[in-house]
Order: C-alpha cells, then structure tokens, then sequence
C-alpha cells in the first residue's frame, strides 16, 4: 500500500475531525452531570434528561490559555407546572458556572 501525502492529509483531518466530536460529547457529558446535581440540589425537576449547546467560542482560562468556552441549556420546574430556563457554562472540560431563571419556590 502506498500512502501520498493527500492520503496523510486525509486521515489526519479525520482524525482531527473524531477527537474533536469525542471530546464534544464528553464535555457534554460534564455540563449534564452538573445541571442534573444543581437541580438535585434545589429540589427541582430537571426536565427533558438532556442539555443543549447555545455558544461555543474560545476564551482564556486563568493560566491565559485558549480554550473552548461552551454555554449549554437545560430546563427546569419548582413545581411541575412551569417551564424555566437554566445555563451551564463550560470552559474546556471545567464547569465554571451554572444559572437558573428565578422561579417559584415550591414547599411541600
């Protein structure tokens, strides 16, 4: 088998192309676990079982390295009659902050 450079080309790209969905998901992955343990901690319904990517961009970490900055959103209910909106925002694989709409208190 003979390999030229175009082929090299190639592979790397889709190599390049698989770690970078790889490492997606698994950022993903962080950013549910924590909207799932911040609504744990509130006593609220985490609806929907899932998070979606709202920004990507590149911003520097506290080292003043460049690293994908990410901002996923979830919903959430207080007391299962209302929808409300919450943000977890990620940079590279850490979650640096999670937001929630103010909603209603619900007391059992």
């Amino acid at each position: 088998m003979n390999l030229q450079l175009i082929d090299l080309f190639w592979l790397t790209l889709c190599a390049i192309a698989l770690w970078g969905w790889w490492e997606a998901l698994k950022v993903r992955e962080i950013a549910l676990g924590a909207a799932r343990r911040q609504c744990q901690e509130l006593d609220l319904q985490f609806l929907d079982g899932s998070v979606a990517l709202r920004k990507l961009g590149l911003r520097r970490d506290t080292r003043g390295s460049m690293r994908l900055a990410r901002t996923y959103t979830f919903e959430f209910s207080s007391t299962g009659e209302e929808r409300y909106n919450g943000e977890v925002d990620t940079l590279g694989r850490w979650v640096k902050d999670v937001r929630l709409d103010a909603h209603r208190i619900s007391y059992h």
